[in-house]
């Protein structure tokens, strides 16, 4: 099951969700993104809503409605993401991280970059 939050509409979450589902390459780009009712039914939400998510992801340039075919991906989708992301990143979230890291006392030493297994 598949929890929503308060902090956003529903569909701009499920955007966010499918953003980082193509960030990760799936689905790759050039292919088809699932069908409404597919995603509708995976998320257990409204078809309009996941409608207004898909929108919202073709606003932002990532995937393209093409007429009696669906929704596609569009080429240069994950670079145009992974930079967004990256900007963000720098912008909103890496300047709390380092001041939290600077309350914590820790350095780039004491920070393990490998997955944790």
């Amino acid at each position: 099951m598949h929890s929503w939050s308060d902090h956003s509409p529903i569909y701009q979450q499920l955007a966010d969700r499918l953003a980082a589902q193509l960030l990760d390459g799936d689905p790759p780009e050039g292919q088809a993104m699932p069908s409404v009712r597919t995603l509708a039914s995976r998320y257990l939400i409204n078809p309009l809503t996941v409608s207004r998510a898909l929108q919202a992801l073709s606003d932002a340039g990532l995937v393209e409605a093409r007429r009696g075919q669906g929704i596609y991906v569009m080429l240069g989708a994950r670079e145009r993401l992974l930079q967004s992301e990256r900007e963000q990143f720098l912008r909103q979230e890496w300047p709390r991280l380092r001041q939290k890291l600077r309350r914590l006392g820790l350095s780039a030493k004491d920070l393990n970059w490998e997955e944790l297994q």
